[in-house]
């Protein structure tokens, strides 16, 4: 059973390759579910790591429904992981509705290619993961990453189980979400190809900083956080009086 690790970070990926995991997903920012992880990091773990890496290609945090800007933005990550000679990308595209956006996830697999496309837990939203993990299959993904739609991985067992029924050898279901030593048998026993866990710890950087930059107002799927126009406008209003 492959082993890939969430990397969010250079020493996590070094730690992934060093320890043994057969492949990385590399992303920032873990706390908001990973978002693209930036150039300097994409070039430095592709020039120094060995094992596969799979690049996360989600441009914000929030929901899985992208504007065209989004879209475009997406779809210049994956031409540069391209460039960097990633072994594959992971990414997809929800409509309104939360059902799978076909025709953007379709485009972004098209332009991926020859790299690996992994659909992520945006999959973990979709109404009818069924009828889901069949769309899939006709667009061309590789492999689903998902908790069962769950909390975790383990409590989504019976679903993940049913999902592998299903796809049978059109594509990989990829468990994922709270993997740890005490719960990983359930995965092997059922006979996945492929597993992915994180395997964080934390450590304390520093003592009670003076203040805290977290907002707690932004840690929130349900909303998307943007600089709003008429606001700026009145900070300039006032800025030139």
């Amino acid at each position: 059973m492959l082993l890939e690790i969430c990397a969010n970070s250079y020493e996590s990926a070094m730690n992934a390759q060093k320890a043994g995991a057969q492949r990385i997903e590399l992303c920032s920012e873990l706390a908001i579910g990973g978002i693209t992880p930036s150039y300097g990091l994409l070039k430095k773990v592709t020039s120094d790591i060995k094992i596969p890496v799979h690049v996360l290609i989600r441009p914000r945090s929030g929901d899985f429904t992208y504007s065209k800007s989004e879209f475009e933005i997406m779809k210049a990550n994956i031409l540069l992981c391209k460039e960097l000679g990633c072994a594959g990308i992971v990414s997809g595209v929800l409509l309104q509705d939360q059902t799978i956006d076909a025709v953007r996830t379709k485009e972004l697999i098209e332009l991926a290619k020859p790299m690996n496309f992994t659909f992520h837990r945006a999959f973990d939203w979709t109404p009818d993961p069924i009828e889901a993990i069949l769309e899939l299959a006709v667009l061309g993904v590789n492999r689903v990453l998902t908790s069962g739609q769950a909390s975790s991985a383990d409590k989504g067992i019976l679903l993940l189980q049913e999902l592998q029924k299903v796809a049978e050898n059109e594509l990989i279901i990829m468990p994922g979400g709270g993997i740890n030593p005490s719960n990983v048998y359930l995965f092997k026993e059922s006979g996945f190809e492929e597993i992915h866990a994180s395997a964080t710890s934390i450590r304390q950087s520093i003592n009670n900083p003076k203040i805290s930059l977290n907002s707690g107002n932004l840690f929130n799927e349900t909303r998307i956080a943007t600089s709003n126009k008429e606001k700026i406008k009145q900070l300039l209003e006032r800025i030139n009086l």
